[in-house]
């Protein structure tokens, strides 16, 4: 039997990608042995599902359903965005319809009197309103920059997440499939 060391060893190099295949089958017969000392025992059942992986993989049909899988993932996740956009513009364009219709209901009830004689005036009073507008808007908009941040910081772990989610997602498809495959059924008698 392996040293723990020895599999410790294995199992780092294993991690890191590093591992010979005939290392790799060193260790899915260690921790399919029954064999596995308390301390690395939380590893048993990941290389039980890798080699039941491993035996599903002579499938000819897996690599149509991993694209299919693939596709799917993308076509999600473009449609979401999709109905999104369309959900802010349309909000957006209902405010600036029914902004614009009360406006103009106002401007119909009380006819505008003009405050400045002068055009120069008006011009100098209109651009320092603008001017204060702008930067309000701007000072709003810059908390919005924050939320960017944390979407960004938070990337990385979504990253590292994905394949551990993926794969356990496969597992599942792949024992749904089977528990509903009339094959089973038929094995079974």
């Amino acid at each position: 039997m392996m040293e723990t060391q020895e599999i410790l060893r294995l199992l780092q190099r294993y991690f890191d990608g590093e591992t010979t295949e005939a290392e790799e089958q060193q260790l899915n017969a260690y921790f399919q042995s029954g064999e596995v000392v308390d301390e690395l025992a939380e590893y048993t059942e990941f290389f039980g599902g890798i080699a039941e992986l491993a035996e599903k993989a002579d499938d000819p049909t897996i690599e149509d359903d991993v694209m299919d899988y693939i596709l799917e993932n993308e076509h999600r996740d473009k449609t979401k965005y999709r109905t999104m956009w369309k959900a802010v513009t349309g909000i957006a364009a209902s405010v600036i319809i029914v902004l614009g219709g009360f406006l103009f209901f106002q401007e119909q009830q009380k006819p505008f009197d003009d405050t400045f004689s002068d055009p120069e005036e008006a011009y100098a009073y209109a651009a320092k309103t603008l001017q204060f507008v702008g930067s309000k808007y701007n000072q709003g908009v810059a908390h919005l920059s924050e939320f960017e941040k944390l979407r960004k910081g938070s990337e990385p772990v979504k990253k590292a997440t994905d394949p551990v989610v993926e794969f356990y997602e496969g597992i599942e498809k792949i024992e749904a499939a089977e528990a509903s495959s009339p094959l089973q059924d038929i094995d079974s008698l």
